[in-house]
């Protein structure tokens, strides 16, 4: 499902037990330099995440100050988080103007909050040139915190260079049923650079089968309910993604590659790197 950009006046993009993609949760929330957002979404974990400005976030007693350090946009700086414990209270406060990404995942335990520095993020770089499929991704909560969050992933996906495709071989977590596949609900937010930039996000529900396309744009939200599901940029833009996982029944995303193209796994650099990284 595509929904289109809009202005979501701080309410959440994607609420609780959504009907497409109930497992995950996304608000943006935008705030001039000292102005603030309470917020408390009951039964889901949740990641602040500054896409430009700096934040203090405070949550169950503790105080979080100075988030984020990016300017212009998503491209200028490193990302930097906090994690909020399922159904605890959060207060936002902007030291700047600031947009906030809420990014959310159904769990029921209360665990720690805690931050993710610029200096923790946890980097992979895949893919090539030559095979149009040049990638870089930052993951705020990876494999890194996995014994620390309950179902929730978190990332940011550059382009390297401008041009191609990323998600691809295609691939899908739609059912639980390990140790081939688990089940994630996904949503992304899309991003480009120059921001009239544009792409495509596909969705093959079937392999071999026609499925849908959308068209994305920047500041467009995509929800991955089930099927292979590569995106493309067009050439002469760059393309970023803020990515959103919540797992059915564990963080541990196995991803089930599509058949007609797995043998793809064999001819991108790192592509198995890229794997092991969604823990």
């Amino acid at each position: 499902m595509h929904i289109a950009p809009h202005d979501n006046q701080n309410r959440p993009i994607v609420d609780v037990d959504d009907a497409h993609v109930p497992l995950v949760y996304f608000n943006i929330v935008r705030l001039r330099a000292g102005e603030h957002f309470d917020y408390r979404v009951p039964g889901y974990e949740t990641c602040v995440v500054p896409a430009t400005g700096t934040v203090t976030v405070e949550t169950m007693g503790e105080t979080f100050a100075a988030i984020g350090n990016r300017g212009v946009d998503v491209w200028d700086g490193e990302p930097e988080g906090v994690y909020v414990p399922s159904g605890s209270g959060a207060r936002i406060t902007a030291l700047t103007e600031t947009e906030v990404f809420i990014a959310g995942a159904k769990f029921a335990e209360t665990l720690r909050p805690f931050a993710v520095r610029a200096a923790e993020i946890d980097r992979v770089q895949y893919g090539s040139d030559d095979t149009k499929t040049h990638r870089k991704i930052k993951h705020i909560l990876g494999a890194a915190y996995h014994d620390r969050v309950g179902r929730l992933l978190v990332s940011e996906l550059f382009t390297v260079g401008a041009g191609g495709w990323s998600g691809f071989p295609s691939h899908k977590h739609d059912t639980d049923r390990l140790p081939e596949e688990t089940r994630h609900d996904e949503c992304y937010n899309f991003r480009f650079r120059p921001d009239y930039g544009s792409g495509l996000q596909m969705l093959q529900r079937v392999d071999n089968q026609p499925g849908d396309a959308y068209h994305i744009m920047n500041r467009s939200t995509v929800l991955i309910d089930n099927g292979y599901h590569p995106c493309c940029v067009l050439p002469g833009y760059e393309m970023y993604y803020f990515t959103i996982l919540g797992g059915l029944s564990q963080r541990s995303l196995k991803q089930h590659f599509q058949p007609t193209h797995a043998a793809q796994l064999h001819t991108i650099p790192g592509i198995m790197d890229m794997v092991a990284k969604f823990k």
